[in-house]
């Protein structure tokens, strides 16, 4: 399968997908890590994929997604941002309510 393939098929059969460095209970880099607490706080379940382990994936997401660092949270095909969108939206209580409505 062809890498965007791949990634096409990954956001469409994930709700919520974390493209990280490492894994939520390995994460190899701080913004995948705390990413992933985010995601864990806000008490739903999601997938993720671990870029370091995918360097497919890791070289054709940032031009296929148009944004160039990891990690990466999709929800429902869209995506959401980095870690720094993420925060913004927890601390206001946006991405809580997301991850509720869209947790399958």
């Amino acid at each position: 399968m062809e890498t965007i393939e791949k990634i096409k098929q990954q956001i469409s059969t994930n709700s919520i997908l974390l493209y990280m460095k490492g894994s939520p209970e390995f994460p190899a880099c701080g913004f995948s890590s705390k990413a992933s607490e985010i995601l864990i706080a806000c008490g739903g379940k999601f997938s993720h994929v671990n870029v370091l382990q995918n360097p497919d994936i890791r070289s054709l997401l940032p031009s296929y997604a148009k944004w160039p660092t990891f990690p990466q949270l999709w929800i429902q095909g869209k995506l959401i941002g980095g870690y720094d969108i993420m925060l913004e939206m927890f601390q206001k209580g946006e991405l809580q309510k997301l991850i509720q409505k869209n947790n399958k």
